[in-house]
């Protein structure tokens, strides 16, 4: 019996905390960030110090700090054709300000993935994905998709849509505006009802899915930080209400 013990033990010991038990938190969200051809140098740049900035604001933080276990956990992609998608910072607790900078820290030293097509349908596919080798576990699951553009490439954008809403994913969107006399493709950047339109179509989904719009790449890490605040305290139980900027 003991000898029997004493193994078990020791079988316990190489198992690692992810596999023993996932950590709770309030909400996975999987950051999905569109670096197709239509985001040019100076604009992914914008958007990478944005999005840095938006994770570590105090607000932000404030938000993450204020749910029931006090972190959410984050996955930070990057996406442009079909067959293009890449993880950039693996799932990562947030729960105070020093993880929220290393967070953004290491969002600002990462080199840009790619810079091809676009396929939203494709980045959700591997969005979701991302969920299922996530070492957290919350009941929440969302992701957050950034684009400038219409779907181009892979399945049908409204099946990847529904996929996704089926398995109790919602799905959120920041629209990236691109002023029409700055298109090189206006059928893409700027599609017949306007880009947000599509998006809300095409794109969001599950409950209380939303889009906000950031006029310009220069605009993005304002709206990405009131879409986070907006995200994070949706969930049930968060003591911080929305807010409405």
């Amino acid at each position: 019996m003991k000898m029997l013990v004493a193994l078990l033990g020791l079988a316990l010991a190489f198992v690692s905390p992810t596999a023993r038990a996932a950590e709770p938190v309030d909400m996975l969200l999987v950051l999905a960030a569109d670096v197709s051809r239509s985001v040019t140098g100076p604009k992914f740049r914008l958007q990478r110090e944005g999005a840095a900035a938006a994770i570590t604001h105090p607000d932000v933080v404030r938000a993450i700090t204020s749910g029931p276990h006090r972190r959410i956990a984050v996955c930070f992609v990057e996406w442009a054709s079909a067959n293009m998608q890449k993880v950039v910072i693996d799932w990562m607790v947030i729960g105070d300000g020093d993880s929220a900078r290393r967070f953004g820290d290491r969002l600002i030293e990462t080199p840009r993935s790619f810079a091809a097509s676009t396929s939203i349908s494709a980045a959700i596919d591997f969005a979701v994905g991302q969920f299922d080798r996530a070492p957290f576990l919350s009941d929440r699951r969302v992701i957050d998709v950034s684009g400038d553009g219409n779907n181009i490439g892979g399945r049908p954008i409204t099946d990847a849509r529904d996929d996704a809403v089926a398995k109790n994913i919602t799905i959120n969107a920041l629209v990236i505006l691109t002023p029409i006399e700055e298109a090189f493709r206006p059928e893409h950047t700027n599609p017949p009802g306007g880009l947000e339109k599509y998006f809300q179509e095409n794109v969001i989904g599950g409950p209380g899915a939303f889009t906000i719009v950031a006029e310009t790449h220069a605009a993005f890490g304002r709206a990405l930080t009131k879409k986070l605040i907006q995200e994070i305290a949706g969930v049930p139980g968060h003591k911080l209400a929305a807010v409405d900027w």
